[in-house]
């Protein structure tokens, strides 16, 4: 006979439930029975509607825009699952925000990624889900398992299956030194070479591309990135390999913030093509945009999670 401790339940907070419905759709289950809403003066209330003693509890929540309500939604649901005597509970944070503050870049500097780390393993979190952190040193931040997925098998698909584009006449293109690893493993997946952008830096949201190291003139450049913000900075690497004879300008991200008018800047721009995954949620995008599903990527992570078995083996 089965038992509560062999079964699972998946919620959601208010960040996108979309994406929460397309997890559990490919999971072959459902969202269970919640409740997030506010309070008039801005507080958030939480209410369980179902049984989660002794289950596995899986919870969706991106800390994307508004960030610090939908990190209080997710704190708030944790503590209120753990509460209400949930066996473990691991949360699925498709975009982890205030990653980039993820060091002591100058003096009196806060590391606010290790403080969100410390608030979600606090309120009673188990295990972490997350897709493309801004700095993989941030599992370390966490004293629970932490499983950060790599985004590129979604984007390689589309650019093979659906954009068809070659090897010999394709670059990737790191927007910055930092971004070479992700870079380079998403070039080894399309089998094409590499470029970096050399930048500085001198303010927040604010880039400067000094050189290019590589070739890109008369190729597909592909600028691979894990985070869109303003768009300045994409902006500025576009123009610069334009000027150096680039063919095609695609920009490629896994989270899509689009701050300000970035979408409008975006839109405006060299760019070609701009793709983001969905895992923060838009109701609606210009037609230069492209947004692909993660949710088989999240949905398998979970199952595998589940059954106990290798997740890496998704990235080979």
């Amino acid at each position: 006979m089965s038992t509560k401790e062999n079964q699972f339940k998946v919620f959601a907070g208010n960040s996108n439930p979309l994406l929460a419905k397309k997890i559990v759709e490919y999971m072959d289950t459902r969202l269970g029975d919640c409740e997030v809403s506010t309070f008039a003066d801005g507080e958030v209330n939480v209410k369980i509607n179902e049984t989660v003693r002794g289950f596995d509890v899986y919870l969706i929540q991106s800390i994307a825009p508004p960030v610090n309500n939908n990190i209080m939604e997710l704190l708030i649901m944790i503590d209120a699952l753990r509460r209400a005597s949930a066996a473990s509970i691991s949360v699925i944070i498709p975009y982890f925000g205030y990653a980039r503050q993820d060091r002591k870049a100058r003096g009196r500097d806060p590391i606010t990624a290790k403080l969100v780390a410390n608030l979600i393993t606090t309120a009673g979190a188990t295990r972490v889900v997350t897709i493309d952190l801004h700095a993989e040193q941030i599992q370390g931040f966490f004293d629970i398992p932490v499983d950060n997925l790599w985004s590129f098998p979604i984007f390689s698909k589309y650019f093979l299956e659906e954009m068809k584009l070659t090897q010999h006449d394709t670059v990737v293109v790191s927007p910055d030194v930092g971004g070479v690893k992700r870079a380079r493993k998403f070039a080894q997946k399309l089998g094409s070479s590499l470029a970096i952008l050399d930048k500085r830096r001198p303010k927040d949201n604010v880039a400067e591309v000094i050189n290019v190291i590589g070739e890109v003139e008369g190729a597909n450049c592909i600028i691979f990135d894990d985070i869109i913000d303003t768009g300045g900075s994409l902006v500025a690497a576009a123009e610069t390999l334009h000027n150096k004879g680039a063919k095609k300008i695609i920009a490629a991200a896994t989270h899509g913030i689009f701050s300000l008018n970035a979408v409008e800047k975006l839109q405006n721009s060299s760019i070609d093509k701009i793709i983001v995954t969905d895992t923060i949620y838009h109701k609606e995008l210009p037609d230069k945009f492209v947004e692909l599903n993660s949710s088989e990527l999240l949905g398998e992570a979970i199952v595998r999670i589940r059954k106990n078995l290798s997740v890496s083996i998704l990235f080979r």
